[in-house]
């Protein structure tokens, strides 16, 4: 069920998350170094001009797989975690600059990125501060810029072991993205090539509608 409204809750929540993660950093890494999510990459990319390299700001960047992807790719990625353990492994795997901020606490300046990459990240943030850290991410991306998202689909919330999920299907998804601004371009499931009910994953690309639109 989703927490009331309650700092002492939600400190805990992202707490308990993030140890869950700080104390499994090296297996997670070795767990999906490998992993394939050039569909994710692409489907951003895609949606961005093509002739200049890119401000791209990695949500939940890990130990920096893909911060290493874009940069390999001539672009600007700068990485953000919460997980002190990730960003230094972040920094070290990839040589780009890595924001230690979480979630819940971000500071971000405004029109700082042209895309915002959160590949299974967004969907630790409890729904009661979804909106409000939407707006955030809305306000840090330059106008046109384009906002991707993957998250395990589902419509409940709550503990999963030591880590706190929100799980949404589309309908809920897009309301919340377009209430934060932002106009979804399209969706799709992964894995791809699978029938639907053996897709779990959920990818949204949304653009960064103008603010006060």
């Amino acid at each position: 069920m989703p927490i009331e409204n309650d700092s002492a809750s939600l400190d805990e929540i992202e707490s308990i998350t993030l140890s869950h993660y700080e104390n499994r950093a090296t297996s997670f890494w070795q767990g999906t170094r490998d992993h394939d999510v050039s569909q994710n990459i692409e489907s951003l990319l895609q949606a961005l001009p093509k002739d200049k390299p890119l401000d791209i700001l990695d949500f939940g960047c890990g130990p920096g797989r893909d911060l290493q992807t874009f940069k390999s790719l001539g672009h600007q990625p700068v990485g953000l975690d919460g997980s002190k353990a990730f960003c230094q492994m972040a920094e070290e795997f990839s040589e780009c600059p890595v924001l230690h901020q979480q979630f819940l606490s971000l500071e971000l300046k405004e029109n700082s990125f042209d895309g915002i990459f959160a590949n299974a990240s967004l969907f630790h943030i409890p729904s009661i501060e979804l909106a409000r850290v939407l707006g955030q991410l809305h306000r840090a991306l330059r106008s046109g810029g384009v906002f991707f998202s993957s998250n395990p689909r589902g419509n409940t919330e709550g503990w999963q072991g030591e880590r706190y999920g929100h799980y949404m299907e589309i309908e809920s998804s897009r309301a919340y993205l377009e209430n934060a601004g932002f106009k979804v371009i399209h969706h799709y499931y992964r894995p791809e090539g699978q029938p639907l009910e053996q897709q779990p994953w959920l990818a949204i690309v949304s653009e960064a509608l103008p603010k006060g639109s």
